[in-house]
């Protein structure tokens, strides 16, 4: 097959072979990093499949994340299920919900669809707060189980569940479903005249994105150990998911991987900064965006097949 000997996988291989033995290198507080960068990097991919494949904007991926989350959370918290019990009904709470938020929203035209996922996150934030005897509100909540205590065993969940997401969503954008939402976002009007269903594409997409983002969510949050509004509902980490989407490289997939490993590992690193921290970062990503728009993977690749 042709993609085994493209450049792209072979990248990807040789990374994930280099990732595999970070273990036996690294500290547990670098590990600790890397984890939480993995599942930002699930987070960053979903994002892409929407954005950068079928061209709508989700200005607020943390509403299918935050769903994941909290319905892993309270399920776990207070009514016991088992941690697999709770990641399956996270996937199905963020589909459902997505759904019910894509449907309408996909009829919608211009910046409308980005407004309503927008919105949507508000309203998950608001939820939270309101209902705090059940969510633990603003102060967040805890989970009583977690997938383990033990540093390299929580990298190797979050690197087996990277590795399982890349391949999948990276197949399918190289499929022929992948090809027909890169036509209906690139030109939604001539996909349809072509006799393609753009808007069952988009949702199909969308229901693919919250799938990834809600399970993961769901992880994340049986990592960390608790469930809170600033690290799986806030709009800040929504903005930080679609930065690092487009900076490792729009309509890759793979590409969000290294521009969420750069944002997580770069903002740990310079958090001795203080408050010059975000500055510092968000300076870097916007230098990298406007002068490579491509993206850190898009560029590299391209610059390979011109030499």
């Amino acid at each position: 097959m042709a993609i085994l000997r493209s450049p792209i996988f072979l990248i990807a291989v040789a990374a994930t072979a280099i990732a595999a033995l970070l273990p036996f290198w690294l500290s547990a507080y670098l590990l600790g990093v890397l984890t939480a960068a993995y599942y930002f990097g699930i987070f960053a991919m979903a994002w892409d499949l929407l954005f950068g494949f079928a061209g709508e904007v989700n200005f607020g991926p943390t509403f299918l994340i935050g769903l994941g989350a909290y319905t892993a959370a309270i399920l776990n918290a207070n009514f016991g299920w088992p941690i697999p019990a709770c990641v399956v009904a996270a996937a199905f709470a963020a589909v459902v919900g997505g759904m019910l938020l894509a449907l309408p929203a996909l009829r919608l035209r211009g910046p409308y669809f980005g407004l309503v996922t927008l919105v949507a996150v508000l309203l998950l934030q608001n939820f939270v707060v309101i209902f705090a005897g059940v969510t633990g509100g603003e102060i967040g909540m805890t989970v009583p189980d977690v997938l383990s205590i033990d540093a390299d065993r929580n990298y190797w969940y979050a690197l087996g569940f990277l590795v399982l997401c890349a391949v999948l969503l990276f197949g399918l954008s190289r499929s022929a479903v992948g090809l027909i939402l890169q036509a209906s976002g690139q030109d939604a009007v001539e996909a349809a005249a072509l006799g393609f269903n753009v808007t069952k594409h988009k949702i199909a997409a969308f229901a693919v994105s919250a799938l990834f983002s809600g399970t993961a969510g769901a992880m994340l949050i049986f990592y960390m150990g608790t469930a809170s509004v600033d690290t799986v509902v806030d709009i800040a980490i929504g903005v930080q998911i679609i930065i690092a989407a487009v900076l490792g490289g729009r309509r890759t997939i793979l590409g969000a991987i290294v521009g969420a490993i750069f944002l997580i590992v770069a903002n740990e690193f310079l958090r001795p900064l203080g408050q010059l921290n975000t500055f510092v970062v968000s300076a870097i990503a916007l230098t990298v965006i406007l002068f490579f728009p491509e993206g850190l993977l898009g560029y590299a690749l391209h610059r390979g097949e011109r030499e």
